[in-house]
């Protein structure tokens, strides 16, 4: 009797499970139990095992293959004082949900949501009457778990010291990652084996801009993108990150083994929780084709649907702003340095241009006193939201940018003063309202205040969605800089339009720069979370002209820099360029004033990790589509068949593309627009040049 398994075979009354693992436990207390459930279409196969002293392990196959091998759990508590790590299991339920639902903005018109749902509840084994809930789901294209601490009997507070929660892997995988953080993630992207990582390494490869304190040696974030020698795409992250620090992975090189480690507050505890409470969703998205990781809608799907009812003012949109004009020499955010960029006459100038151009909106940073005193560390009270310097007339800008039809954006830089900011929310969200405005980009630059948080800590995350909220109250929409990186809150918080959250465009204008390869990797990382404001469509990549000192430069070809807004998904896209650049290249510009920003179907076409990625996206309530394709630093041809399109239909195909000539060192600007009828049996073969790619407009005749 002792090796007496019970094989809980998907079933589908909970009733039945109980009864079934209620008899294995009476015919031997001491055997091992495993539980066995699949994913809807039978690919992934997740597998519970409980060993005789009450350990509980997972793992999970993909189509037979192995992609997490037996993994552990424990939670260290600091209050009580113990370690969670054997249980009694007293009941398991099952159940399966298939259902669909409709975004507010996103890639698809519709979301498939579609799983297999295992709960199990555990009794802690040391007699402290303890009960948690381990939940897992399994979809088609990857599993999920997250832990319950329900109302306890005789204790209702938690301090958790550490979670512990394990990945053991099946090999030693090709592994794309960033250095593991707690207050930034504007890393570059290094590729090695698991074992090869190091994070000391990367950091002294890094520019000076990002932290000097030296970092666990094999601590590195997530989204974490890997890929195993047999074909395998396997990605970890973490979904509805809700009142708990951010989840980084410790690596085990010998084990190849992954443990979560939990982002510290100041005193050095991880989370605080009042029971009940629910940690966020770990996640592992699996597939053998690189297109399905880009596809999957599992981390939307682990949130909570939105929480906000009257959802009529989220409107996606494209903005012009005051912004790229400081990376480049012209001017400057502070007013006292005798190169303000935001007075009234040079937003003027930016509305106009929004205008007669089509775009939605204007950003504008560097309007409101402080920026003359800000060091950017330790200074509390930079900011008040509400005083514009002397040159930038709100009142008359409000009325100018109203009678032209055109939004501001308003810029929060907090300085990391998050308390003062906290403040002020209240009355900077009533000021904007005042002057016509409803959207806001936030920053959080510097170390945090107070002392000894971090920018993925559990007081932190509460911040961030504490603001994603009243701002939701407030009618006003949210693009946050500096943010823990997203894990599908927009979907709770819909007005939380996009994030920054990783190395975005702007690091071509202060630092080495962007390598070719970094935009092809981004969707298989950060943006598996959510949307990124990477701020595309720099069109002068040489960043000279306003200071002949100047040596930056971006790393990209001009009409890669048009397929961007397509490859990196977001709902809001800034035409990042000044006006001068593109009145340049207006035929080129003219592909950002026809690409949408919201979409009722994606398809990628193809796509691997460090290499290239053809999105193909259909415009919301249109008939037309868009195809964005990058490549590295590696030339290539991308062979694409139309087969996408509607059956019996023509379309005219509007092909911006690299010249033949085009590089994105040598001759970044060389570029080529063609047109040509096409259709559903249409293949076409496009030359993409080294860090170049290509954008089309398929406009149905």
């Amino acid at each position: 009797m002792n090796n007496f398994i019970v094989q809980l075979l998907f079933m589908k009354t909970s009733s039945f499970l109980i009864l079934l693992f209620l008899l294995g436990s009476a015919i031997s207390t001491s055997a091992q139990k495993t539980i066995h459930t699949y994913s809807p279409n039978k690919k992934i196969q997740l597998h519970i095992e409980q060993s005789v002293d009450g350990a509980i392990t997972y793992s999970i196959n993909y189509k037979e293959q192995a992609v997490i091998l037996p993994s552990t759990f424990n939670f260290k508590l600091n209050k009580p004082n113990l370690l969670l790590n054997k249980f009694t299991i007293t009941a398991i339920d099952s159940s399966r949900v298939n259902e669909s639902w409709k975004p507010v903005w996103g890639e698809l018109a519709t979301i498939q949501n579609n799983y297999q749902e295992l709960a199990l509840t555990l009794t802690d084994k040391n007699n402290t009457g303890i009960v948690l809930k381990l939940i897992y789901r399994v979809f088609d294209g990857g599993a999920a778990f997250r832990y319950e601490f329900p109302t306890q009997q005789n204790l209702k507070h938690f301090i958790i010291g550490d979670e512990l929660s394990q990945f053991n892997l099946a090999g030693n995988h090709k592994t794309f990652w960033i250095p593991g953080d707690f207050d930034t993630n504007e890393y570059r992207y290094t590729t090695t084996k698991l074992t090869e990582v190091d994070v000391a390494k990367a950091q002294q490869e890094e520019d000076a801009i990002l932290t000097a304190i030296p970092l666990a040696v094999s601590r590195v974030q997530t989204p974490l993108m890997m890929k195993t020698d047999k074909g395998l795409y396997i990605n970890i992250h973490e979904a509805a990150l809700v009142n708990y620090p951010a989840m980084h992975l410790l690596i085990d090189k010998e084990k190849l083994s992954l443990t979560t480690q939990l982002v510290p507050d100041a005193v050095g505890n991880k989370a605080y929780l009042i029971a009940p409470a629910k940690t966020p969703w770990r996640t592992i998205i699996v597939s053998d084709q690189a297109t399905e990781i880009l596809a999957s809608k599992m981390i939307l799907n682990l949130n909570e649907p939105s929480a906000i009812t009257n959802t009529s003012f989220i409107k996606p949109q494209k903005f012009v702003g005051v912004w790229w004009e400081m990376f480049n020499g012209k001017s400057a955010w502070d007013s006292t340095s005798g190169k303000h960029g935001a007075t009234t006459a040079n937003v003027k100038k930016y509305i106009d241009f929004a205008s007669k151009n089509g775009i939605d909106a204007v950003l504008v940073e560097g309007w409101n006193r402080g920026w003359e005193d800000w060091s950017g560390q330790w200074k509390e009270n930079v900011f008040d939201f509400i005083t514009p310097y002397g040159d930038y007339d709100m009142n008359e800008l409000s009325r100018y940018a109203k009678a032209k039809k055109v939004k501001i954006i308003m810029h929060h830089e907090t300085s990391g003063s998050v308390t003062n900011y906290e403040r002020y929310m209240d009355t900077a969200y009533r000021y904007m309202i005042n002057h016509g405005m409803n959207s806001v980009k936030s920053g959080y630059v510097g170390k945090i205040i107070p002392r000894g948080e971090y920018h993925d800590g559990q007081w932190m995350v509460n911040h961030y969605n504490r603001v994603a909220e009243k701002m939701g109250a407030y009618k006003i929409m949210l693009d946050a800089h500096e943010p823990v990186r997203p894990t599908g809150l927009s979907r709770t918080y819909p007005n939380w339009m996009a994030s920054e959250a990783a190395r975005g465009n702007e690091f071509n204008g202060f630092s080495r720069g962007n390598l070719p390869e970094h935009e092809t990797i981004l969707p298989f990382t950060r943006i598996m979370g959510g949307p990124m404001d990477y701020t595309p469509g720099i069109f002068r990549m040489k960043l000279d002209r306003y200071d002949r000192n100047k040596k930056n430069k971006v790393h990209t070809t001009l009409t890669k820099q048009l397929a961007l807004y397509v490859t990196l998904y977001s709902p809001i896209q800034m035409a990042a360029d000044m006006p001068e650049n593109y009145e340049a290249h207006m035929d080129a510009f003219q592909f950002i004033k026809d690409v949408a920003v919201d979409w009722d179907d994606t398809k990628i076409l193809e796509a691997e990790p460090g290499d290239y990625i053809t999105t193909a996206r259909k415009a919301k309530g249109k008939q037309d589509w868009f195809i964005g394709s990058i490549t590295d630093e590696n030339a290539r041809i991308a062979t694409l068949s139309m087969n996408f399109l509607t059956a019996g239909k023509k379309y005219e195909a509007t092909i911006y593309r690299d010249a033949i000539n085009a590089h994105y060192d040598s001759n970044p600007e060389a570029y080529l627009i063609e047109k040509q009828t096409v259709d559903i049996n249409t293949v076409l073969s496009i030359a993409v040049a080294p860090g170049g790619g290509f954008a089309i407009r398929l406009k149905q005749l």
